[in-house]
């Protein structure tokens, strides 16, 4: 445990040995493979974010579990981080559906425990390994209210939006008064010439659940994302399961 706390430490810190540097680097990609591995058959899904500290009996645990029950029946996964709160509401919607359920879990010093209803878990150590998983093998983003990391998902899909590294990605965000402030500010950005009017074309505000499945169906449908299904190859050891 401590060993694994050094090098975890020692990831932005500098400078250190370019053997310690390897290290780190050889560690980083057998996360990235293992990631990909488990995650190369999941097929069209969609990453729900938010806060883990909310109670199963919240607005916002029941809206999670409804939306991503609606968007397991329209035939995506659910992709979440794995814990509690807004995810497990999702995972759980997802189970309601009997779509797949994939939880990207992170390790911290103050560990939370997955939440009982994945049916794919993978762990990460590094927060932009598992941020780069949940977008690759994502159709869209649902947003929740949540803290730093939920906003930060939500600004790194913003940011790939508005550079073109991402095209018909939908993002769709629940919660209109607990947002209500950042919207006013993407409006000024926008006002103001710091953003485009059109890198907000496909961020949807909303509370209704219909309405975010059907955003995220029609943006979706057009991405380069939804492509036919890879092969499996018994070479490698792959299964769908």
């Amino acid at each position: 445990m401590e060993k694994r706390r050094s090098l975890d430490a020692e990831f932005l810190a500098n400078p250190r040995s370019r053997w310690r540097n390897l290290l780190i680097l050889h560690r980083i990609a057998t996360e990235m493979l293992s990631g990909m591995r488990r995650l190369h058959f999941v097929g069209p899904a969609v990453s729900v974010f938010g806060s883990a500290r909310v109670a199963p009996d919240s607005v916002e645990y029941q809206r999670a579990r409804a939306v991503a029950r609606s968007l397991g029946e329209s035939g995506f996964a659910i992709i979440t981080g794995g814990g509690p709160g807004v995810m497990e509401g999702a995972n759980r919607g997802a189970r309601d559906a009997n779509a797949t359920s994939v939880g990207c879990t992170i390790q911290l010093p103050f560990e939370e425990s997955a939440n009982p209803y994945l049916d794919v878990r993978v762990d990460f150590r590094y927060f932009f390994t598992r941020k780069y998983m949940l977008t690759k093998y994502s159709s869209g983003f649902v947003v929740f209210p949540g803290g730093f990391g939920t906003a930060d998902e939500l600004f790194e899909a913003l940011t790939l939006i508005q550079t073109g590294k991402m095209r018909n990605f939908p993002v769709v965000v629940f919660g209109g008064d607990f947002w209500r402030p950042l919207r006013e500010q993407l409006e000024r950005m926008a006002r103001d010439g710091m953003i485009s009017a059109h890198d907000l074309d496909l961020l949807k505000f909303t509370d209704d659940v219909d309405e975010a499945t059907q955003h995220v169906m029609t943006h979706a449908s057009r991405s380069s994302k939804a492509a036919r299904p890879p092969r499996q190859l018994r070479l490698l050891g792959e299964s769908r399961s």
